[in-house]
């Protein structure tokens, strides 16, 4: 049985870890670490309780900090960090994930690195840097950014990345090849007639349906979609939604069916929840079908906003769901979406939202 619920914040100023035991029913803030560096996403090791912290900025550089005792004490190394003597040096690590026996980081500018001693040195998957599509990438909003990696819980060769604003790539050989994966996504920012590219769409998040590796949902700068084959094609699965504009996404621990969203209300129009009334929405059937979760949210002047890594569920049955918003709010429910309580506001602009369950 669950010890405690461990949900890693990473903020603007810092992480922060709010703590609770298995009930998830009071909380406890803990932070600011790391020196209250940027903190672009913080993530666990489910295994080993093992913490890293991805972040820097043009000030700090870029670097991963890790923690082995829950959060107590950070270290930090940036070793290996960096591209080629002349080319634009990186200024951040903006995404972690952990699976077969490496930690993977993205960068900005748009790049993949693998460590292979926990986060100490690092080294450049470079073929993804060689890719020909390379030299025509553009930035989105917050710069050339690797910022979604998912990895294939049974094939540590197999990885899908999502770069804004370059679109999902897709590795079969550890990183040495890629290939767009973008077949069915619109890039409504392009001229008419040249709206599904090859690659150039503003993909915002990406993340893969537990048991079903081939399974994919990503939220888009223009739509919501998933994927059965791997990315190789996608489906529109926004009809129900409020909005084709959002962008985190969370998948249920276990049900490859459900699915969270919390969908803003255009890339022009504020950015903010719809009509100001607060909102996470929930599939139960791949996207077919959705439902607004409003109970315990704000429904009156709520211009709150919720970033891509800003949201996750926990793996506690009913499954937890948590999200972070820009003006520094953290909800949680733990009901699988039901109903909500305000853990914590007033915390510096919280960037990504991950969980901890310690047993």
């Amino acid at each position: 049985m669950a010890e405690k619920v461990l949900v890693l914040l990473g903020t603007k100023k810092g992480a922060f870890i709010a703590e609770s035991n298995a009930a998830r029913q009071s909380w406890k803030l803990r932070g600011p670490f790391c020196e209250t560096w940027p903190m672009n996403h913080v993530v666990a090791d489910q295994s080993t309780g093992t913490i890293w912290g991805a972040g820097g900025n043009e000030w700090f550089g870029p670097a991963v900090w890790k923690s082995t005792d829950l959060g107590e004490t950070w270290t930090h190394s940036s070793e290996g960090l960096a591209y080629a003597e002349g080319e634009e040096p990186i200024k951040a690590v903006w995404s972690l994930a952990k699976g077969n026996g490496s930690l993977y980081a993205g960068v900005q500018p748009a790049g993949l690195f693998r460590s292979d001693d926990s986060g100490q040195s690092w080294q450049h998957i470079d073929g993804l840097q060689q890719h020909p599509s390379r030299p025509h990438w553009n930035p989105g909003g917050a710069g050339l950014i690797l910022h979604s990696l998912v990895l294939d819980p049974d094939d540590q060769d197999r990885i899908w990345i999502g770069i804004s604003a370059a679109g999902v790539f897709y590795t079969g050989d550890g990183g040495a090849t890629w290939e767009p994966r973008n077949l069915g996504t619109r890039a409504d920012f392009m001229p008419e007639g040249e709206n599904y590219p090859e690659f150039g769409q503003c993909v915002h998040n990406l993340v893969m349906a537990p048991g079903m590796p081939d399974r994919l949902y990503q939220q888009n700068h223009c739509g919501m979609y998933r994927s059965d084959d791997g990315g190789k094609r996608w489906v529109s699965i926004e009809k129900g939604l409020p909005s084709t504009f959002g962008f985190p996404a969370a998948a249920h621990p276990r049900d490859p069916e459900t699915l969270y969203l919390v969908p803003l209300n255009g890339d022009s129009a504020g950015r903010y929840v719809p009509d100001a009334k607060a909102a996470v929405w929930r599939t139960r059937n791949g996207g077919r079908e959705w439902q607004a979760m409003r109970n315990g949210l704000p429904q009156e002047n709520a211009y709150i906003g919720v970033l891509r890594q800003a949201m996750a569920t926990d793996r506690l049955d009913p499954a937890g769901v948590y999200f972070g918003t820009s003006s520094g709010a953290l909800f949680a429910s733990a009901d699988e979406g039901e109903s909500w309580v305000n853990v914590t506001q007033h915390l510096p602009a919280i960037l990504s939202v991950e969980t901890l369950v310690v047993d």
